[in-house]
């Protein structure tokens, strides 16, 4: 995360937040999403997308790496551009959305590599299963929102999951096991 920009942007965030240790900025749903792609048979690339999901930051400017993350979405919020394929991939068969309706992500450590970047390792419950995984996250931009008047975020972050981890690997190795995910996040500290 990037240091010099939390000193400077980050001022204005502390002093409204009584000179607290870290800053809660909740994620702003209708500008946040979750893209994954992965091989078809070799044909093509495939993609889905997850939106609509509700999480928090916990912010230590001072501190980057004392800082975390939670997120949360129901599975039902999966769009593929064809209803028949969302339907199966809600099925025991991938999801497991009826008895696992709730996907989550816990942070559990965070390292800073460079002036806007960071290592997020955190544990991922898909499909009823929990797995680590880690996050290469980038601060995109921390300032005032031009028309909300309070402070926000943006992050990018990119990772790559095998669906087999989550017992989710139907078809493969002819549709591929590895699937890679791009995320990319808005938030914001709450209106008063």
């Amino acid at each position: 995360m990037k240091n010099v920009l939390l000193s400077t942007a980050v001022a204005a965030t502390l002093a409204a937040a009584a000179q607290a240790e870290t800053v809660t900025y909740m994620l702003d749903p209708s500008h946040s999403q979750i893209v994954f792609s992965y091989n078809h048979l070799g044909f093509s690339t495939t993609t889905g997308m997850f939106s609509g999901f509700e999480g928090s930051i916990e912010l230590d400017a001072e501190d980057p790496a004392a800082s975390s993350v939670a997120v949360s979405f129901p599975a039902e919020s999966l769009i593929t551009g064809w209803p028949a394929r969302e339907a199966h991939f809600l099925t025991e068969d991938f999801f497991g959305a009826e008895a696992n309706p709730v996907v989550t992500f816990k942070s559990t450590k965070i390292e800073v590599t460079g002036e806007d970047t960071g290592l997020i390792t955190g544990d991922l419950t898909l499909n009823g299963i929990t797995k680590s995984v880690v996050l290469d996250a980038k601060l995109n931009q921390m300032a005032d929102h031009p028309m909300e008047n309070r402070p926000w975020a943006g992050f990018d972050a990119t990772t790559t999951l095998l669906r087999s981890d989550f017992d989710m690997g139907q078809f493969a190795p002819f549709v591929g096991d590895e699937v890679a995910i791009d995320i990319s996040i808005e938030a914001m500290v709450p209106a008063e």
